[in-house]
């Protein structure tokens, strides 16, 4: 009963989130310098000289099953991914220690950081802050975003996936506002 409460207030309110449109294919990547899970700088114009791409991913935290199954998916693949010159990177707002959780539930061994401030978020225009309602819903169905994230303020990332060129080009986007719906390793392949 309480995920089809969930289901039906999410599908109800969240008009942020309908607000966000994310970047469209051909955009320029916005660049970052970030610090990742195990306390590696990733700079992502530095990566983008040394690898033929990047496989940028926003996810919304440890406790979404549908966020670990898409990390899962691309842990599976990796070397798929890599030896078409790729480098995996995913976005977060939850805390490190959750970072860590995501990490055992799913033994991702690429690049994980944490979005502190949303940055990385915002400058691809998928951050959204949850409303009143939707932030009770999670609660209420035992997903405490305060505890997962570190604060009180709500913001979570539309689950979406960029594939960023060696120009910092935008060669693939996947930016559905339906949390459920991630592409296929298939389609990333083939888009590297």
């Amino acid at each position: 009963m309480k995920k089809i409460l969930l289901i039906l207030i999410i599908i109800c309110s969240g008009t942020q989130l309908w607000a966000q449109n994310g970047l469209k294919k051909g955009d320029t990547a916005p660049m970052f310098t970030a610090t990742d899970n195990s306390g590696k700088t990733i700079d992502l114009k530095s990566i983008l000289k040394t690898h033929k791409s990047v496989v940028l991913f926003f996810y919304r935290g440890q406790w979404c099953p549908f966020c670990n199954k898409y990390i899962q998916r691309l842990q599976d693949s990796l070397q798929l991914l890599t030896m078409k010159g790729a480098y995996v990177i995913g976005v977060t707002p939850e805390t490190g220690e959750n970072i860590n959780k995501t990490i055992s539930k799913t033994h991702a061994s690429f690049s994980m950081i944490q979005d502190k401030g949303y940055k990385i978020m915002k400058s691809y225009d998928v951050n959204y802050v949850m409303d009143s309602a939707m932030f009770k819903a999670y609660k209420s169905a035992g997903v405490d975003i305060e505890a997962n994230n570190g604060n009180t303020d709500h913001v979570l990332p539309v689950p979406a996936t960029y594939i960023i060129n060696s120009s910092g080009k935008l060669i693939f986007v996947h930016f559905d506002k339906d949390y459920k719906n991630r592409p296929s390793v298939k389609s990333l392949i083939q888009a590297l």
